[in-house]
């Protein structure tokens, strides 16, 4: 088997170094990653500027590709331009921090995912439930487990999995869960603030601010520490509302 590893933390995230080392004893891993951090850039691709390839060493002896553009860059050339072969499965993570709920729409990570899926290659992305003191190793572990298992499988044309695993020990993780993409609010503001030049400038936080919609969400049950694995599909079409908006009179 042939594994495409990207993320959007960067080529040299902790994150990335973890799966690999979990991954390269089931099948010939190719690292094409990002440069530097890709968080939150969505599906963002790259045209009004070149893309610029690296091939870099890495740890214990692995080579990888360090691409100045986002995870989707990163997928796409990959299979259309650095790779010999088309891989067999896409694995993008893995990620600092979960992404669950409305941060599939941001998340750079699950983008890297998509781009697998819409080039027609089994995907999934993974992520781990916290932003500190990150210990991947179970959450690799599962990884490697799940590529061996969708190798045997066949994932419908455009869907592809987002996988969060929760930051605890793995004698306190509950099961997995087969979950909805929650859809529970953040609520959301921008700090003000003045920097030592007196310049105004502004930094968005947020948090979730109660927990709302199914029991069955990708946030319900990462709180509850399952493992949540959630199948998305590109087609963004709401497909409930067709036959109403042809009523309008537009």
């Amino acid at each position: 088997m042939d594994i495409l590893l990207t993320n959007d933390d960067g080529i040299y995230s902790q994150g990335l170094y973890a799966i690999y080392k979990s991954l390269r004893g089931i099948a010939n891993i190719h690292v094409v990653a990002p440069e530097a951090e890709q968080s939150a850039v969505a599906h963002a691709i790259t045209m009004s500027d070149p893309l610029r390839v690296k091939r870099i060493k890495l740890k214990d002896g692995c080579f990888g590709y360090a691409v100045s553009g986002t995870p989707a860059d990163c997928v796409k050339i990959a299979v259309r331009s650095i790779l010999r072969k088309r891989p067999d499965l896409v694995v993008s993570g893995i990620n600092l921090g979960p992404n669950t709920g409305f941060s599939v729409l941001y998340s750079g990570t699950v983008s890297g995912a998509t781009e697998g899926a819409i080039l027609g290659i089994p995907s999934f992305a993974v992520s781990l439930g916290t932003f500190e003191n990150p210990d991947f190793r179970f959450a690799a572990v599962f990884a490697r487990k799940l590529a061996n298992v969708i190798s045997g499988k066949r994932l419908p044309r455009g869907t592809f999995l987002n996988v969060n695993v929760p930051a605890c020990h793995s004698s306190q993780i509950r099961g997995i869960k087969f979950t909805e993409q929650g859809l529970t609010p953040i609520l959301e503001r921008y700090d003000r603030r003045v920097d030592p030049r007196k310049h105004v400038y502004y930094w968005l936080t947020g948090e979730v601010i109660k927990l709302q919609g199914a029991l069955n969400s990708d946030i319900m049950a990462l709180k509850k520490r399952y493992i949540s694995i959630t199948p998305l599909h590109c087609d963004m079409t709401d497909h409930r509302f067709l036959d109403p908006l042809k009523k309008w009179s537009i």
